[in-house]
């Protein structure tokens, strides 16, 4: 049976996913430390606010507020007995500012790492964090969501146990991961490995791509290496706005609306299919990239896949890599691994 999210993208070829939610509901009154989820039910005001600003700014698909809303996550705030509540509230409130917009909104249910470790590293094991992720997205499949959208993932098993708990539940899903740490994820995956693994997955996903990280050139270096391995489906692209500097105790992201702006016209034409903002990433960013988004399919004989060079000298240098020659492989620079913010 056809899911919302499939549906569209044959219909547009080419949407426009939301931008980021905790670095936007930092600047609405969120204290660090706390957990977004809860807003949910404590602050649903300001939950919808949020997605009623990316979908006015013009995206095609909203994520729910619940990346952070398993069991594993939500005992740091004493709430891991309210995953089903949370989740459902998350996925209702996206649902009530989806059918008042005035164009196609799609909702999908985000799914965020657990936050733990699989053994033998950690303590984590196979079933409990399948356990977990379908608890989660009982709530969210209760709130109406067809399409799991998981996200952020660093270990091939967290991606595993998040996939086989959609096929549990009974939804369809997308999954991207964080390269973040010398061109691969924390624990090893790289790129190509990412869309080669959707090959092996029954059903395969709707989409698999590339999200947050260090910033729109390394993200596009991922797509490239995502969209070059031929995967079995759609690629998405989710950058964070710029590259994160530490100011005091705050990460500010760099990125300006016209690099955003760029950054959607490169990753049209390194291959993705959904495009959207991570951490840092506003409505007014997101406005500037649904302008682009625009402007480029009203002139698609702009498309040319591009190279490392074209994307460096676009959307600047990259962070976790270094350019090799052209028509040579880059090589790999390990640099610190940023905190989520």
């Amino acid at each position: 049976m056809a899911n919302s999210l499939s549906t569209l993208l044959e219909k547009k070829k080419i949407l426009l996913a939301d931008g980021a939610t905790g670095t936007n509901y930092f600047n609405m009154g969120l204290m660090s430390g706390d957990s977004p989820e809860l807003w949910n039910v404590e602050a649903p005001e300001k939950v919808a606010l949020l997605h009623r600003q990316f979908v006015e700014a013009g995206a095609d698909v909203i994520l729910t507020n619940t990346f952070g809303c398993t069991r594993n996550r939500l005992k740091l705030h004493n709430a891991q007995d309210r995953v089903f509540e949370l989740n459902k509230a998350a996925a209702d409130i996206a649902f009530g500012v989806a059918k008042e917009a005035d164009h196609e909104v799609v909702v999908v249910g985000s799914v965020g790492p657990t936050g733990e470790l699989f053994e033998p590293i950690g303590a984590l094991t196979m079933e409990t964090a399948i356990q977990s992720f379908a608890e989660q997205m009982e709530g969210l499949k209760a709130g109406g969501v067809d399409v799991a959208w998981i996200e952020t993932m660093s270990a091939r098993e967290e991606i595993e146990a998040a996939t086989a708990a959609a096929r549990q539940v009974g939804l369809d899903y997308v999954f991207t991961a964080s390269f973040d740490t010398a061109g691969k994820t924390m624990m090893g995956v790289s790129p190509a490995e990412l869309g080669s693994f959707a090959a092996t997955m029954d059903p395969h996903p709707i989409a698999v791509g590339a999200n947050c990280g260090v910033g729109a050139s390394d993200l596009l270096s991922s797509v490239l290496d995502i969209t070059s391995a031929k995967p079995v489906c759609a690629v998405v692209a989710k950058a964070n706005c710029g590259v994160p500097r530490v100011s005091g105790d705050k990460v500010i992201y760099t990125g300006t609306p016209e690099l955003m702006g760029d950054f959607v016209r490169l990753a049209i034409n390194s291959g993705a299919k959904i495009i959207g903002g991570c951490c840092g990433t506003s409505p007014d960013h997101l406005a500037a990239m649904r302008v682009a988004l625009d402007g480029y399919l009203a002139n698609p004989s702009e498309l040319n896949r591009p190279d490392l060079a074209k994307i460096i000298s676009t959307t600047g240098e990259l962070v976790n890599q270094v350019a090799a020659a052209p028509g040579t492989t880059p090589k790999r620079e390990r640099r610190g691994r940023r905190r989520a913010s």
